[in-house]
């Protein structure tokens, strides 16, 4: 059994650091954490102003790693996003000059206003973690995190994410709005300026990427694998589902399942942590029939189904 110690130190340093900016959303902070622990990526779908992009330069500052932010338009091209080889008239060759996504942490702002042209220049990004340009790949920097945003209310003018897109983010998760207390709290932080600009980093890029490697030792037992396989089978099986969730959904949810585990101080996953992050890991993968939504029901209708329908095992996870 591995000490998680270091692990669940980390991220309740990083986790109450960005506390001082983003007030109330402890949960939130904690699940994008898990996919910063498993090197995946964060769709974060919800309306304006609720603190989309300050939560993600808020994990930047905390963990010390460079943050680039992409505006996603409509006329943006996709070397916009990776990078363009000119010729230097001086050195009489040809040089490289990166994109933004050569950082550590990429902010795609309202990504689904991009063309399916320049979405499809994140894919290889987000998977191989490289850009392929003219004959060459270079290696994207690491800990490397594209944190993405969408308005899922204003649709005119938006392009609709394909299913290979958002099979690539780890997470789904909306951020909701504070509570009255925690909205008054907002207020008396940010009356004298932004709590962001005096934010510290607590975390260095290389005690993250020691603890991500850290995270894959979580015991998993063969009951709670079961389980998690069980889940994801379901989803495609399921009658309201034409497309369910794909195996790169199955690994994600058990990494993710490790490092939730980890954050709550434990070196085993329990079949709740399969549970807690189902609905965020493989709900914005399935594609539900015509009929369904008809009927007014929609992914996470299913995805309740699949969990009541499935068996959970009763095993101790360290049998």
């Amino acid at each position: 059994m591995i000490d998680v110690e270091p692990i669940r130190s980390l991220a309740d340093r990083a986790g109450t650091n960005i506390e001082r900016v983003i007030v109330g959303k402890r949960g939130v902070i904690d699940l994008l954490l898990v996919a910063v622990l498993c090197e995946g990526h964060v769709l974060i779908e919800d309306v304006p102003g609720i603190g989309k992009t300050m939560l993600a330069r808020s994990m930047a500052r905390t963990l010390a790693c460079s943050f680039r932010r992409i505006q996603f338009t409509p006329d943006l091209l996709p070397s916009d996003v990776t990078g363009v080889s000119f010729f230097n008239q001086r050195s009489q060759e040809f040089e490289f000059r990166p994109g933004p996504i050569f950082s550590q942490v990429v902010l795609a702002d309202e990504i689904n206003r991009a063309t399916p042209r320049t979405q499809s220049a994140l894919l290889e990004c987000m998977e191989e973690r490289q850009v392929s340009l003219e004959g060459e790949t270079r290696p994207l920097p690491r800990p490397f995190l594209v944190l993405a945003t969408q308005n899922p209310i204003e649709l005119e003018g938006t392009f609709p994410l394909p299913e290979a897109q958002l099979d690539r983010f780890l997470l789904r998760l909306a951020v909701g709005y504070p509570s009255e207390s925690d909205e008054k709290d907002i207020v008396r932080r940010f009356r004298a300026g932004s709590p962001l600009d005096e934010l510290p980093a607590v975390v260095s890029p290389a005690e993250l990427l020691a603890m991500q490697r850290l995270t894959r030792e979580v015991h998993v037992a063969e009951a709670v694998e079961d389980y998690i396989v069980r889940l994801v089978r379901a989803s495609r099986l399921h009658a309201s589902v034409e497309l369910g969730a794909s195996p790169r959904a199955t690994l994600g949810l058990y990494r993710a399942a490790q490092a939730l585990a980890a954050v709550n101080g434990r070196g085993y996953v329990l079949p709740d942590d399969v549970k807690r992050l189902a609905p965020a890991v493989l709900t914005h993968r399935l594609i539900t029939s015509a009929q369904t939504r008809l009927r007014g029901r929609g992914a996470t209708d299913v995805l309740n189904d699949i969990l009541t329908s499935v068996p959970v095992p009763v095993e101790e996870p360290l049998a």
